[in-house]
């Protein structure tokens, strides 16, 4: 996003000093009011005030672009070797040479751009929203969208979207380090401060770009874009990230190692051939430029990245967006994932399925949010609680296209569908029982409080929490008859049937205030409660979870998963997600009684980790990490950003997960699903398959074209080649045969394989042997194809033409064998091909008819016509070329891999 053109966009403040104005002189000077803006005069604001975000970094001119590309030894040689043929008077050489640089720097320029552009796009699909009201009504605006008058709401674990005079504030701590370098978050409040306070002082103020560390809160937008304080610093949150990975990182310097030597070898053999065979030095010059040129793989950076774009791109489509590239790498050789349950293995579409009360069970009917048409008897305790459930409870529902979504909490969203089944109307209960005030929900103390004036006048504190801790604080519970002694083994049995059945349990309680009581406090909860009861939320397995975690298993990926849960609800789930038929199941109490090897251990037998803190999942991250394993890990927290960050792929989630846990994450899914995940993994072996196919088909084809002429140096008879054609072959299939591969799509089997070990080189020992059996393979064939052809009483140039031929056949044919590494060629979907392979193919046959056949091309690159029976026994050649080594693949990919 960049900051809007509007001459407006650029206009002063709306306020100075808002952190030293009461919060009404605030509203009112930005003619708004604590419901929000209209979305009308929001949209007025917006065209005025131009899109609440900073500029970008800034990008290279395409022609600084273009340029760059040349900025290498390797085309600095190509460039020296050009201009000395053209010195020489070898036109054709010099242009042919200089075409292959061109189509190089072409190559790396679309790419770069490519990469740039994907990175842009990246950014644009994961740009966070913020909760404002417009109309009175809480909704979910892209922060760039955010204007002056806006009313924002802010809580644990969000990014402060813009510039905010706080309103309301409640137990609210905001990490304020970006801007004042404060370890220590900042404590906030609503009262006015001096006008000269410094930056860390402005208690009443929260910065855009800072965090939320702990509770609610309000404010209404003073500045947006680079009118806030982070966008007046020099820190731009919109540089370009580095696309250098460690994989290509180790493809340039081999790609160096392997120039250095070539040209060593090169310069030997210009030395050989002048003085030991007579050669011209021109000539020999000329031959050894070209075999420099046809031998260096000078593309293979560009098209590795290519593929890793395609990779990237490939997996946004199937929801999980990279954010840093060398996670596209990682996921490959992913060995265990770490997911949460709720909304990633499960569907997050909770439902009250039970209403526990001290008279009995209550069954729910439906499921998600939609009440539709079935009821609920609310009277007695079970009306008590379902009330209580509504009012303390800061969810919305609302019908959208005959569905039904929730703004807030999923639990919360499914209590408001269970008071709508209850026949109770939300909006109307809300307004007959006002809240006061409240105590936010913090896993601290893990309950949430609000204080309500009763339609008599009254005021009444309502709480709803974990179940184990309100019982802590109850003394009394809710009976038919009113108030009766707590029965706690009742309600330890009620919690244990519900888990049992893989529910999620809430308890809710009550305390009568004083009829003046405008507050709540902790105090005021601490004891002496009255326990309502327990409701029991079923959140239903993803079906497509279920089949990736089968993926998993085949894929030799484990899979772990850890909640928050109560250990039976966790384990019930993972038994229908098929985790394992008895799933071993540790709570965060077991974890915590373990010495460090013990941990290690335990952590290396348990599928199920329940009621799990932070520290836990990092822990649990680094014991996996310590056994070797790669890990990929979940998450959505503020408070989870260290394991997010400590995984070897830290995946945040879309749509529930904070900023704060997506800017420490590698991948974003969009759509919070586990099944995304293992999709991402699929495409992550696709991408480094792919790259392992563009090497195993570069270097080995490289290698034969140079092997070729080098022997007719060394040995002393004609060159099957001329330097001109070695050029013309690099030129036509580096641009076509050499791109395809980066397109492949999956291979069959891939999730069916062991990862691959991390430190495992690009290299294999199979590929290895592959380079040089191939190039070997390919001297022997263009020489004896050679030798045949002069036996037969043909002219040299048409020998060549012959040998050219041949080479392009032999390397069509070996890209159809070398498109699946771990599986014959010879199916249908094999030698079909692809769309992409087969337009390369048709480009190059095209290209070589030309070269064969066109008097021009005859005059510039010594080629001859040739006969059917010519091209018949060329194809025949390179289809006994594709049998060898399927046979080869065949026999020895297992034994060196």
């Amino acid at each position: 996003m960049t900051q809007a053109t509007h001459p407006a966009a650029v206009s002063e403040d709306p306020v100075a000093d808002p952190h030293a104005r009461p919060a009404e002189e605030v509203l009112a000077n930005l003619s708004s009011s604590p419901q929000g803006l209209t979305g009308d005069e929001a949209a007025q604001r917006l065209a005025r005030f131009g899109t609440n975000a900073l500029p970008e970094g800034r990008r290279r001119h395409p022609v600084m672009r273009f340029l760059s590309q040349f900025n290498n030894a390797l085309i600095y040689f190509m460039l020296a070797g050009a201009l000395a043929a053209g010195v020489l008077g070898h036109a054709v050489d010099a242009g042919v040479i200089l075409a292959v640089v061109l189509v190089n720097a072409i190559v790396g320029f679309l790419q770069e751009g490519k990469a740039e552009d994907a990175l842009a796009a990246i950014r644009n699909m994961i740009a966070p929203k913020a909760s404002v009201l417009r109309d009175g009504e809480r909704i979910s605006v892209p922060m760039a969208d955010l204007v002056p008058g806006d009313v924002v709401l802010i809580e644990a674990g969000d990014r402060v979207p813009a510039d905010l005079r706080l309103i309301h504030a409640r137990s609210l701590l905001i990490d304020e380090a970006i801007l004042t370098g404060e370890s220590v978050a900042s404590s906030k409040m609503t009262a006015p401060v001096a006008a000269d306070a410094a930056l860390g002082d402005r208690k009443p103020m929260a910065f855009s770009g800072t965090l939320v560390a702990a509770g609610q809160g309000a404010g209404v937008v003073v500045a947006t874009g680079l009118h806030t304080q982070i966008g007046q610093i020099s820190r731009m949150l919109g540089e370009v990230e580095e696309l250098t990975t460690p994989l290509l990182r180790q493809v340039n310097s081999f790609g160096k190692r392997f120039t250095q030597v070539a040209f060593v070898g090169a310069a030997v053999l210009f030395v050989f051939a002048v003085t030991l065979r007579g050669f011209a030095w021109d000539d020999a010059l000329t031959a050894v430029v070209a075999l420099a040129v046809g031998l260096v793989p000078e593309g293979l950076p560009a098209v590795i990245t290519i593929t890793l774009a395609i990779g990237v791109q490939r997996m946004a489509a199937r929801n999980a967006v990279i954010r840093h590239l060398p996670a596209v790498e990682t996921l490959g050789a992913t060995s265990v994932i770490c997911s949460d349950k709720t909304g990633t293995l499960t569907r997050n579409e909770m439902t009250v399925r039970r209403v526990m009360t001290s008279g009995g069970l209550l069954t729910v009917e439906g499921a998600g949010y939609d009440p539709g048409p079935h009821r609920v008897a609310a009277d007695g305790p079970a009306g008590t609680l379902i009330r209580a459930a509504l009012l303390c409870n800061d969810a919305r529902l609302r019908p959208d296209g005959g569905h039904w979504l929730v703004e807030g909490d999923p639990m919360e969203g499914a209590l408001v569908t269970l008071a709508m089944k209850a026949g109770l109307v939300p909006e109307a209960e809300r307004a007959a029982w006002p809240r006061l005030d409240q105590i936010p929900f913090d896993a601290t103390w893990r309950y949430m409080a609000t204080l309500h004036r009763l339609p008599s006048g009254e005021a009444v504190v309502l709480l709803k929490g974990a179940p184990e801790r309100l019982l802590e604080m109850c003394d009394r519970q809710e009976g038919l008859a009113g108030a009766e002694p707590l029965d706690p083994a009742y309600w330890e049995a009620q919690i244990a049937d519900a888990a049992a059945e893989g529910e999620r349990v809430l308890g809710y309680a009550m305390r009568r205030m004083p009829g003046d009581a405008t507050s709540v406090d902790f105090p005021d909860v601490a004891g002496g409660l009255i326990f309502l009861g327990l409701t029991g939320f079923i959140d239903p397995p993803r079906s497509e979870a279920i089949r990736a975690i089968a993926e998993c298993h085949s894929a030799g990926i484990g899979v772990r998963m850890i909640t928050g849960d109560h250990a039976a609800t966790a384990a019930a789930i993972a038994r229908q997600l098929g985790l394992a038929k008895d799933p071993h199941v540790l709570t965060g109490q077991d974890l915590d009684a373990l010495a460090p090897e013990a941990f290690r251990a335990a952590v290396r037998e348990t599928q199920v980790f329940a009621r799990t803190s932070p520290e836990h999942k990092l822990r649990i991250v680094q014991a996996l990490q310590a056994d070797g394993l790669i890990v990929a890990m979940t998450g959505d927290g503020v408070n989870d950003a260290p394991s997010l960050k400590q995984a070897d792929v830290g995946i945040a989630m879309g749509i529930k997960g904070t900023e704060a846990a997506k800017e420490a994450a590698q991948m974003v899914l969009m759509d919070d699903n586990f099944a995304s995940i293992v999709a991402a993994v699929q495409e992550g072996r696709t991408v480094y398959d792919n790259i392992r196919k563009v090497v195993s088909w570069t270097l080995p084809t490289n290698g034969g074209e140079a092997l070729t002429v080098i022997l007719a140096i060394l040995v002393g008879f004609s060159m099957p080649m001329t330097p001109v054609q070695i050029l013309w072959i690099n030129l036509i299939l580096a641009a076509t045969l050499g791109l395809v591969l980066a397109f492949e799509p999956t291979e069959p089997g891939v999730m069916r394989r062991p990862p691959r070990h991390p430190d495992a080189g690009l290299l294999s020992r199979f590929l290895v042997w592959r380079i040089f059996f191939v190039s070997v393979l390919f001297m022997a064939l263009s020489l004896g194809l050679f030798f045949w052809a002069l036996g037969q009483g043909r002219d040299l140039d048409t020998a060549r033409t012959m040998v050219v031929n041949l080479i392009v056949v032999l390397e069509i044919f070996y890209l159809f064998n070398v498109r699946y590494l771990h599986m014959s060629s010879f199916t249908l979907t094999g030698v079909k091909g692809t769309g992409p392979v087969l337009g390369a193919v048709g480009i190059v046959v095209v290209a070589q008819i030309a070269f064969t056949y066109l008097p021009v091309m005859n005059g510039l690159f010594g080629s001859r016509p040739l006969t059917l029976l010519d091209g018949v026994v060329i194809v025949a050649i390179g289809l006994v070329s594709l049998v060898v080594l399927e046979v080869e693949k065949h026999f020895l990919r297992d034994r060196f891999d």
